[in-house]
């Protein structure tokens, strides 16, 4: 078990002054109920904590970096931002799964891969770094985990509605197979390019997008087959 959490350790870019802080983020409700482990020491509690801390230190960079959104624009972005679908990639990145303490009723169901309980470990660690190591640890922390979605906003790559996402939940109702993507044109000097990409289902041309980084022209092709083929 020690070598297990000195991975998760360096994994987290953090080692515990105290590891009982760490068991207890890792413990859910039904392994404490099964060894009759007092429920203050499962990971809720801490939940509640690291979900009140995170949403305090986006709302910070928030402000300080993006002054001219407006309120509604900065609400909605926060709210992707702490949503659980975004912050179980956290969790499935540092294999949160792995290191879960569970009762025998949740590791039978498949408790390791649900997206609630992986995103309750992930808030339950931020509050327990907190706890360990205080708020600039706990800030570190979070920043890190963020980065890659801060720099997505500052690129103007970042978007409150993932149309990949939802083209490709359609088309699996459709049966059908996944989008594909293919850059077909690039246009403009190297430090101002616009991508053309072209979007295929089943080797049939749907639609085209265009944009300043791939991601975005991805994004594009996908919200105008959602819009105009697919809907």
């Amino acid at each position: 078990m020690s070598q297990k959490i000195s991975m998760l350790e360096s994994a987290l870019g953090y080692s515990f002054h105290n590891p009982a802080l760490l068991q207890r983020a890792l413990t859910h409700s039904s392994a404490a109920n099964e060894r009759g482990i007092a429920p203050a020491q499962d990971n809720e509690q801490l939940e509640f904590l690291g979900d009140a801390i995170i949403s305090f230190f986006i709302s910070d960079f928030l402000f300080h970096n993006f002054a001219q959104l407006r309120e509604g624009e900065l609400s909605k972005i926060r709210a992707h931002l702490v949503s659980s679908a975004n912050m179980f990639k956290f969790s499935s990145h540092l294999g949160l799964g792995e290191f879960l303490n569970l009762g025998k009723g949740e590791e039978k169901t498949g408790g390791r891969k649900k997206q609630a309980l992986l995103v309750d470990a992930f808030e339950a660690l931020v509050a327990a770094i907190y706890l360990d190591g205080g708020l600039q640890e706990a800030r570190k922390f979070v920043m890190n985990s963020f980065q890659s979605d801060f720099e997505a906003i500052g690129k103007g790559d970042f978007y409150l509605q993932d149309f990949k996402s939802q083209l490709q939940e359609k088309l699996q109702a459709l049966r059908l197979p996944p989008a594909e993507y293919s850059i077909i044109k690039e246009t403009g000097p190297d430090h101002k390019k616009l991508f053309f990409v072209e979007l295929k289902v089943k080797g049939k041309k749907l639609t085209e997008g265009h944009g300043e980084t791939k991601k975005s022209a991805e994004q594009q092709a996908a919200r105008l087959a959602l819009e105009t083929v697919l809907s």
